[in-house]
């Protein structure tokens, strides 16, 4: 049986900003029922280029806030995944803000216990370096104290989790169902990253029913 192996050179191939075609050269290398090898060459035509996206945004070519606002509403906990360069999720949280939200935004890293932390009155034990006798503070709950700070024309909150892919299925849920118990809250979780600005309502990345969302 014949066996094939390919290799490829392009020495003209170096830059993504040469608009020119260029020429790649494919040698394949067959080994025939004799043992003898013998080698073909092939030149393929590549065209390397910017897109129009890189011009004017990706984000802008995909008309997409309205549904956006729409997802928000109807799921009211939404799971984000954005590119990992960053800078396309402000275009969104922009919008929310002009819709009249507020933030509240918490990185997920050293949150403790969600349910815990935004919701009932929760312990802070400050670090102490030694010199200091170990003592624990007692803090509001985080969005409890937000909604009685909001302003008479505030639409709402939106709880923004940054980091959210290191929280378990257990706190996502809870997440996933804080909109039910603060009607007013609406909570966006940065669940990871993806080629472009994607979501997807969060009960259905925390494993919960349309049943026990609502």
């Amino acid at each position: 049986m014949a066996a094939t192996a390919c290799s490829y050179h392009s020495s003209l191939l170096h830059s993504s900003h040469n608009f020119n075609r260029q020429q790649l050269l494919v040698t394949t290398t067959v080994s025939n029922t004799n043992g003898l090898l013998r080698h073909k060459y092939q030149k393929l035509a590549v065209k390397c280029g910017r897109e129009f996206s890189d011009f004017v945004g990706g984000d802008l070519l995909k008309p997409d806030l309205g549904k956006w606002l729409e997802d928000v509403e109807e799921h009211k906990a939404i799971a984000i995944y954005s590119p990992h360069e960053g800078g396309y999720e402000g275009r969104y949280l922009n919008r929310l803000r002009y819709q009249g939200y507020k933030f509240l935004d918490l990185s997920a890293r050293g949150l403790g216990d969600p349910e815990t932390t935004l919701t009932k009155l929760h312990p802070v034990c400050p670090p102490h370096i030694g010199k200091q006798p170990i003592a624990r503070w007692y803090f509001p709950p985080e969005v409890d104290y937000r909604l009685s700070l909001l302003p008479p024309d505030a639409k709402g909150l939106v709880v923004w989790i940054l980091e959210a892919k290191v929280l378990s299925k257990a706190e996502l849920q809870f997440l996933a169902l804080l909109p039910t118990l603060r009607p007013k809250v609406r909570v966006i979780a940065e669940c990871g990253n993806w080629r472009k600005f994607v979501w997807t309502p969060l009960k259905d990345i925390a494993g919960l029913t349309s049943n026990q969302a609502a």
